[in-house]
């Protein structure tokens, strides 16, 4: 039997949020508002980069129509592209966490709301591209998370018998509950609401714990 693991990316694997608000911060300078706080866009983080920008637009009092939005949609993905992982780095023990996962048989895998080009640009600017049999952005399919289609599509290309998806939000409990798979989630990433009112059939805030914690949620799934 086939186990794998899907991952988010921003927020659980890797802390990007500061390349995101230097990203957006340099899109509202070049347009001559001033720049948002780090808070802030860290709160706008974890449903894509349109609904980023447009969070971003209400927040800076930008007037909004689809033209503009679409633009600003532009301008910003190729600012955060030029330097998407200049500041970005991994949670502690992710690395680890990684080599440990694949080196036990699981099949791993991305399911992000991030651009896949955006995407694989970090997995690969970060050295970890390798790690993963099947990767899944926001604009891969009509749908983003939490609808449960780029979750199914990436456990299609690992072809597993057994699932579990490891997240940070509020948006991956929701992606893991509409696909009625196992979540575990990460309690240092960039949730918004407490741990206690974040639907998860494990939580964890060391990635050094995660391999045997995984292990444990795939015997009880099994054995249920």
């Amino acid at each position: 039997m086939k186990r794998g693991v899907i991952f988010d990316l921003d927020g659980t694997l890797v802390d990007s949020a500061p390349d995101i608000h230097a990203a957006t911060n340099a899109l509202l300078r070049a347009m001559g508002y001033q720049p948002l706080a780090y808070e802030i866009v860290v709160s706008f983080i974890g449903n894509g980069i349109p609904k980023l920008v447009e969070r971003v637009m209400k927040a800076s009092d930008i007037a909004f129509s689809d033209e503009r939005h679409a633009s600003l949609i532009a301008q910003f993905a190729a600012l955060y592209g030029e330097h998407p992982a200049d500041k970005t780095v991994f949670y502690p023990g992710v690395e680890n966490m990684l080599k440990q996962l694949k080196s036990q048989g699981y099949a791993l895998g991305v399911c992000t709301n991030k651009n896949l080009g955006l995407t694989k640009q970090v997995l690969g600017d970060m050295g970890i591209a390798d790690c993963f049999g099947a990767v899944i952005g926001g604009d891969s399919l009509p749908q983003k998370k939490p609808d449960p289609a780029p979750f199914f599509a990436c456990a299609k290309q690992l072809q597993v018998d057994e699932i579990i998806y490891v997240g940070d939000s509020e948006v991956d409990a929701q992606t893991a509950k509409a696909a009625k798979v196992p979540f575990a989630l990460f309690t240092e990433g960039y949730r918004k609401t407490p741990v206690a009112a974040i639907p998860h059939d494990i939580g964890f805030s060391d990635f050094n714990q995660l391999d045997g914690l995984l292990a444990a949620l795939f015997q009880a799934e099994t054995a249920a």
